[in-house]
């Protein structure tokens, strides 16, 4: 697995390993501090002792061990399928899911559903990730596209690449958006002083997102489309927030005076893509869950 290596900065003082969960969040804490004792988990160079606090100016190197000695169990989460064939599926992702295991993070994952729901799941990203060719955010709810073989897995990667996927999502944002529409091109890559979270970076990864204005209510939230024209980690999150317009209920990028919600208000709300094995066009459109649409009427009713 890639390495990690972040700089302390506002986690100063936090155990190592609450500072290290905060980085990715399929570690658990658990885990991690089975890596501080392994000497997967360096601080300045050095391995130190579970109990470790952090402070400003470490330099934190974490070295995840490879996951495939880990078995993952297959279990009933219920999850919403809305479409299936021989070659794909597409689910819609509950908030608060995380999408695949992670050492330290086994169970209750879209992985662990899907392995029970569903008889073959393509094997080409490992044991911890079979099937996945994108993800959503744990906080983000919507739709995700499964690949149940190779063949599959390889073209909807290709069309992700190729940017031909119709990627969808419905987000409540601060602040009132003057123009109806617009478009954001900005690189994201590891914030360089907050390793924890992504930015804007001169040398980030092409990062582009189109909008369209749905509802404004008063001078403090618009409800916008999102569609992604690239797929980077944390994309409409961080480009809203470079715009002046976090979303709401976001605890990493938003304000700290934000609606109560539990994450970021965001749903994969429309997914299309060309099916692998027939070259037809399909698309899918999951509703809004009931507590964004009760967050947004109840927005609405306040303005």
């Amino acid at each position: 697995m890639e390495d990690f290596t972040f700089e302390v900065t506002e986690q100063a003082g936090e155990r190592i390993d609450k500072a290290v969960a905060s980085l990715e969040e399929e570690w658990s804490r658990t885990q991690i501090q089975a890596w501080v004792k392994d000497g997967l988990v360096l601080v300045n160079g050095n391995p130190v002792k579970t109990n470790y606090k952090t402070k400003v100016g470490d330099i934190i190197t974490v070295m995840p061990p490879e996951p495939e000695e880990y078995k993952i169990e297959a279990e009933n989460l219920d999850l919403e399928i809305v479409y299936e064939d021989q070659d794909v599926l597409v689910v819609n992702k509950p908030r608060g899911m995380v999408v695949h295991p992670a050492p330290g993070h086994l169970n209750g994952t879209l992985v662990n559903g899907l392995m029970y729901q569903v008889k073959d799941l393509s094997g080409i990203n490992g044991v911890m990730r079979p099937g996945i060719v994108h993800r959503i955010d744990k906080d983000t709810s919507g739709l995700l596209m499964v690949a149940k073989n190779d063949l599959a897995h390889e073209s909807l990667v290709d069309q992700l690449v190729k940017k031909t996927v119709t990627r969808v999502y419905t987000a409540l944002v601060h602040g009132t958006i003057p123009h109806d529409n617009g478009t954001i091109d900005a690189p994201i890559g590891r914030d360089q002083k907050d390793r924890q979270s992504m930015a804007i970076v001169d040398k980030g990864k092409h990062a582009v997102t189109h909008f369209t204005v749905v509802e404004r209510f008063g001078r403090d939230f618009t409800l916008i489309k999102c569609k992604l024209e690239t797929g980077r980690t944390h994309q409409i999150r961080v480009h809203m927030k470079y715009i002046g317009h976090p979303l709401a209920g976001d605890p990493k990028y938003g304000p700290k005076k934000t609606l109560e919600f539990p994450g970021q208000a965001l749903h994969a709300g429309v997914l299309g893509f060309t099916h692998p094995r027939t070259g037809e066009y399909l698309e899918f459109e999951a509703p809004l869950p009931d507590d964004l649409a009760e967050l947004i009427e109840k927005v609405r009713r306040s303005h």
